[in-house]
């Protein structure tokens, strides 16, 4: 996959990596690479001061070995990786990683690919990441999802078992996501459900953003362990706060101005989606900040509201997509969402009528000063 260095390490299991070297041969400035390191510390909300230790730990790292295996899944999140929004860059990291097994980008195949992941599992024991996209079955033996005659799930317990860190890509390989949706007939779950004691953090998402993988990985690289995840298993720079929090139309819902009917004049205007069924009150993940395609998008932002994809059983738990949410959670239980924006829109008023009462009082007392002024 990636490029190896000539000179290895006794034991075989890292290579030296010349960065430098590579950046030259891809063509890529120095002042690129550290708008990479600022855009990766930017998405792990880390300080600017943490830019240069990015870069440093990157130029100093040693190849750990990447293995990316795909169960339950459609490959969106390896289309997603494919199409990061830098490119160059991001070969780079992959060149950092040496991906050594990958099914869908490997030239390898049959017999001589599953070699190479038989290698990496029995020489490099608790010194590669695995990557995990889709879910594993469980139902009849697992026997619903098998690759070169082996179960998702005997792959699994042996390839994730033996890693140092699992990375769980998707929604599917983190939570069990739309094969584990009821009613669930091939007892489809995420990689911790089926593989309890590996050390696994998900990046749930459908797709995943690839710039969360990536800070992830460089996170791992510079710190040397995981970032900080909630309770589901998550990285809190990524999925920290409620899409609800971020998204641009917020000020539309404080304001109570929301989309009745797609392609109304409220929908053209780019107001609220919640009474069209807008999950991002109860959905956490960075897309509003992060973005797709470039960063040029996302579902709300391109008119649809979320659904909630990148949460536990999404599938079922936000089903119909197009029903309101009857309550937006940190309001208050007693809450709902029209009370709230019909207060903030009462509240807006009234301190409207404030502001123009005090400016009439202000533009009496000015007039009043001017006929005075005239009056000498």
């Amino acid at each position: 996959m990636g490029k190896r260095s000539d000179e290895e390490t006794a034991d075989g299991a890292e290579q030296l990596l010349d960065l430098p070297r590579l950046l030259a041969e891809r063509g890529v400035s120095r002042r690129d690479f550290m708008k990479f390191c600022t855009a990766v510390s930017a998405a792990l909300a880390l300080p600017a001061t943490f830019v240069p230790r990015v870069a440093q730990a990157l130029d100093d790292i040693k190849r750990p070995t990447l293995v990316w295996l795909e169960f339950q899944d459609c490959a969106a999140d390896t289309e997603a990786l494919l199409r990061a929004a830098n490119p160059t860059v991001a070969e780079i990291v992959l060149d950092i990683l040496s991906v050594d097994y990958h099914e869908t980008i490997m030239a390898a195949a049959g017999h001589q690919a599953e070699e190479a992941l038989a290698k990496v599992v029995k020489e490099q024991k608790g010194k590669y990441i695995a990557v995990v996209e889709g879910s594993i079955p469980l139902r009849d033996g697992g026997v619903y999802c098998c690759v070169a005659g082996r179960t998702a799930l005997d792959t699994a317990r042996q390839v994730c078992g033996n890693a140092m860190a699992t990375v769980a890509v998707g929604t599917c390989a983190s939570f069990g996501g739309l094969p584990a949706a009821a009613p669930n007939p091939t007892g489809a779950v995420g990689i911790k459900e089926a593989v309890p004691g590996a050390t696994v953090i998900n990046l749930p998402g459908c797709p995943l953003n690839a710039d969360n993988l990536t800070a992830t990985i460089v996170h791992f690289l510079v710190f040397g362990k995981l970032p900080a995840v909630d309770s589901h298993g998550r990285p809190l720079f990524a999925y920290g706060k409620r899409i609800h929090d971020n998204c641009e139309r917020r000020p539309h819902f404080d304001a109570g101005q929301y989309v009745e009917q797609w392609g109304d004049e409220a929908h053209r205007k780019g107001h609220c989606l919640y009474h069209m069924g807008c999950k991002g009150p109860e959905t956490y993940h960075n897309c509003p900040t992060q973005r797709y395609n470039e960063k040029t998008s996302w579902p709300v932002g391109a008119g649809h509201g979320c659904v909630g994809c990148s949460e536990p059983q999404f599938w079922d738990a936000m089903a119909p997509f197009y029903r309101r949410l009857p309550q937006v959670p940190g309001f208050g239980i007693e809450s709902t969402a029209d009370k709230i924006g019909l207060g903030l829109a009462v509240t807006t008023a009234v301190a409207f009528g404030v502001h123009g009462i005090a400016s009439a009082f202000r533009h009496g007392d000015k007039s009043e000063g001017a006929q005075e002024d005239t009056d000498r």
